[in-house]
């Protein structure tokens, strides 16, 4: 007789979702019962914990994105006033160098009879000379080789310009070689390291000056604010309530901060390209005029100095003078149209066998020469230099409290725009606990 077979245990029905998960996709965001599929749960409160997550992540990025970028800028100013300041002062050690070998030239010609005010003039520019470059070295380190450099190629001119008056004072013909050769010198290789300098400190300048980014700002709140969009996008598939309060105070407070850091990093930016195309831009051409005007000086008594020779001395005449037209301010080109009028004499009576009309023209200090206009070009570009100098870093420091405070306050906002959505996601936390 068989046995009867038992009937199989009656299926469970499976438990119903408890309380507290719901059913997500792949990527953690609500889905729709699928009645056809297994479903899948996870836990809410730590779904929640982990969007409070990403939320408090993103604007704390932003924020402090927009913090850095700001005080950054802030420091980039400052250290565009910095090197504008050292930049004027390495033309003003290249000018007053040009200065003192259109003093020492011109003195020359007068054999031994130089005056005692322009041999003072002379002393006074090299001594500011040599001051400058002590200031420059302490004022900018990565100047420091090249400036030590030029020091000895300073003392090594003066020394050579000793050598000159003295054998120009007891009539002897080897004072001009002297000075000459210190002349050359003084072009071939002190201004060369000059030139790098300037180069240097341009470029310093102006890279500072572009320290504003409002793009980046710009894109930086955005991002946040698209990743807010998403996180309240996710809340809202999940419980049903279109908008999250936190989320909506968080997002706020970002497009706040988006909109007044960008227009002002605009701002400050249009302002510092003013500057840089304005102020700076003379502050530059008036020096590089005011050294050229020097030099042409010096070059038109070095003509005479070497008497016969002199045509390589007159075409360096010719370049310096085309950079003070090219380069100085209206106010100082009267005096030098003056000025090139009084030399084309000089130049008409040295090829007319008149060498010494010629000197009487280019050493006299009365106002039939050429050393009164070119005395005037000298002190209207110095003038022009100091104003402008003044007028750019004062305009690079004048605004900086506004873009240092803005980016504390951005911190501060930010950390506030975290805590919005700290709390907005906390609350639907606490539905679940």
């Amino acid at each position: 007789m068989s046995q009867p077979v038992a009937a199989p245990p009656a299926q469970q029905p499976a438990p119903p979702p408890s309380a507290g998960a719901v059913r997500v996709d792949g990527t953690g965001t609500p889905v729709a019962a699928d009645p056809g599929a297994a479903p899948a749960f996870v836990d809410t409160p730590a779904l929640l914990a982990r969007w409070q997550g990403i939320g408090i992540a993103v604007v704390a990025a932003f924020a402090v994105v927009a913090a850095l970028l700001q005080i950054l800028a802030w420091q980039a100013d400052g250290r565009a006033a910095d090197d504008t300041e050292q930049l004027v002062r390495v033309q003003e050690i290249q000018s007053s160098l040009l200065r003192a070998d259109a003093l020492s030239t011109n003195t020359y010609l007068v054999a031994g009879l130089e005056s005692a005010e322009k041999r003072a003039e002379y002393d006074d520019a090299i001594d500011e000379v040599l001051a400058l470059i002590a200031d420059a070295a302490e004022a900018q380190p990565a100047d420091r080789a090249a400036l030590a450099a030029l020091n000895t190629q300073v003392n090594d001119y003066a020394t050579g310009i000793a050598q000159a008056r003295v054998n120009n004072r007891l009539g002897n013909p080897v004072g001009a070689a002297y000075q000459t050769q210190a002349s050359d010198q003084l072009r071939t290789q002190a201004r060369p390291i000059l030139d790098n300098l300037v180069a240097a400190n341009t470029e310093r300048a102006e890279g500072a000056m572009n320290s504003y980014h409002p793009v980046w700002l710009a894109l930086a709140g955005i991002a946040a604010l698209v990743a807010l969009w998403w996180l309240n996008r996710q809340l809202a598939r999940a419980f049903r309530r279109r908008l999250n309060r936190g989320l909506v105070a968080a997002g706020v407070l970002v497009l706040l901060v988006t909109l007044a850091t960008t227009l002002l990093a605009w701002f400050e930016d249009n302002a510092n390209e003013d500057l840089r195309d304005g102020a700076f831009a003379t502050a530059v051409d008036s020096a590089a005029a005011r050294t050229a005007a020097n030099d042409a000086k010096a070059n038109e008594s070095l003509r005479l100095i070497l008497r016969g020779s002199g045509q390589t001395a007159e075409d360096n005449w010719a370049l310096a003078a085309s950079t003070v037209r090219e380069d100085a301010p209206s106010a100082a080109l009267g005096p030098w149209r003056t000025y090139v009028e009084r030399h084309r004499a000089i130049v008409t009576k040295d090829e007319s066998n008149d060498w010494e009309g010629a000197v009487r023209l280019a050493t006299t200090a009365g106002k039939g020469g050429s050393t009164a206009p070119l005395d005037q070009v000298d002190a209207t570009l110095q003038d022009s230099v100091d104003a402008a100098a003044s007028d750019a870093t004062a305009g690079l420091r004048g605004d900086r409290w506004l873009t240092l405070t803005l980016g504390l306050l951005t911190a501060l906002v930010g950390a506030a725009a975290a805590f919005a959505v700290a709390h907005g996601i906390g609350v639907r936390r606490k539905e679940f606990l």
